[in-house]
């Protein structure tokens, strides 16, 4: 076992794969996670083929798989119209071992990750460890918590309001979007109501776009609101909006509703001495296109084997790996999400036509399908050299 301890800030999806990544290379991990245990809420549920590539190598896969639904393709629809294009993941056969989607929440995944973390020798995770402060010298950092904890490293993976990233005096700028994001939670059986929807759905329309996201319990639906107007008021709306959507003639079947505001942010550096940032600690992102998660989870991978690698004694490679991250939140990520967003809400008529036409020659041209579903499914962010 390595004699250095990683303390990591945060036992989220991006936290405990930070801490299974550096466990399974022999480094001791302590988690501080704020919570009195892992957190239940139905948050992301997309993991695109790279991620599901990570966690293979990581041994939780298999588990994930028999919890999760397999998606091989998804679909970008019209209000009104309907089918625009569906895109067929089966293209990128030869260039991952799993050319789909997986849909399940992430609630389903930290588990898994807690479970096989706890595994390894020298490992443990503190519930009702909120970090507070963290203080560094040249031989190490504190955590402030609950009591303080020392560490050789730490992870800061404590999500967009990071104790971590505030303590580093660091800045996250970028903006807030003016609408708020509703999503709805139900059990209806949509395939029923919407004949030949995918599992996952980017509705385009030019005031009132959605996303439809099965997940193996219940589907979402997630609408913009209105920025002038009030929870109460749009909570108040959830079943008339719903009906717009599909109507089974009576009051649709409502398992949870969350209203939550959405921003385009990013830390202007991932490293700070011997504390690190990842996931939405360092950067976030609107969740049109599934990559915020995803992209936390890249984070972890990336900068824990860096860590791992100069704790065995090889080259300091961590400066390189945190720009490289940082670049892949601000000209990918951020590139991507904010352009879903200004396409799904296309208000010109000739510009909204264009689109669409494009998608459709997109799907109908296999290579064209290719090259697009590379950087969808974040492939690209994983391959692209900066220099």
């Amino acid at each position: 076992m390595n004699d250095h301890r990683v303390l990591v800030a945060g036992a989220g999806p991006v936290g405990l794969t930070a801490a299974l990544a550096l466990a399974r290379r022999g480094v001791p991990v302590t988690v501080l996670e704020a919570g009195p245990g892992l957190a239940a809420e139905s948050r992301a549920s997309t993991f695109h083929p790279p991620t599901l590539e990570m966690l293979a190598d990581l041994g939780v896969l298999p588990a994930l798989l028999e919890r999760g639904i397999t998606s091989t393709t998804f679909q970008y629809r019209d209000r009104s119209a309907g089918v625009i294009a569906e895109l067929d993941l089966s293209v990128l056969a030869a260039d991952t071992p799993y050319p789909f989607r997986v849909q399940c929440e992430q609630s389903r995944l930290t588990p898994l990750l807690l479970k096989a973390l706890l595994e390894h020798d020298g490992c443990e995770v503190l519930f009702g460890y909120p970090v507070t402060d963290v203080r560094q010298d040249a031989y190490g950092v504190t955590a402030v918590s609950l009591h303080d904890v020392r560490g050789d490293w730490l992870i800061g993976a404590d999500g967009a309001s990071s104790a971590v990233r505030r303590s580093l005096g660091l800045p996250f700028e970028g903006l807030t979007y003016p609408e708020r994001f509703l999503v709805v939670s139900t059990d209806e059986d949509l395939p029923v109501l919407l004949r030949g929807i995918a599992a996952v759905n980017y509705v385009f329309d030019p005031d009132e776009w959605l996303v439809l996201l099965r997940t193996p319990d219940h589907w979402r639906v997630l609408f913009p609101t209105d920025p002038d107007s009030s929870d109460e008021v749009e909570l108040a709306r959830v079943q008339e909006r719903l009906r717009g959507v599909a109507d089974p003639g009576r009051p649709w079947s409502v398992l949870h509703t969350s209203l939550y505001r959405v921003h385009q942010r990013v830390a202007p550096s991932f490293r700070v001495g011997r504390v690190l940032l990842a996931g939405d600690a360092a950067h976030v992102n609107n969740p049109l296109g599934g990559m915020g998660m995803n992209s936390g989870v890249h984070d972890a991978v990336a900068l824990a084997g860096a860590l791992a690698d100069l704790l065995d004694g090889g080259e300091d490679r961590l400066d390189e790996v945190a720009a490289h991250r940082r670049w892949v939140a601000t000209d990918f990520v951020k590139t991507q999400t904010h352009g879903n967003w200004e396409q799904i809400r296309e208000r010109d008529p000739v510009a909204r036509e264009r689109l669409h036409a494009e998608l459709r020659e997109r799907a109908a041209d296999p290579v064209r399908a290719r090259d697009y579903l590379l950087t969808t499914s974040m492939i690209d962010s994983l391959r692209t050299v900066v220099r």
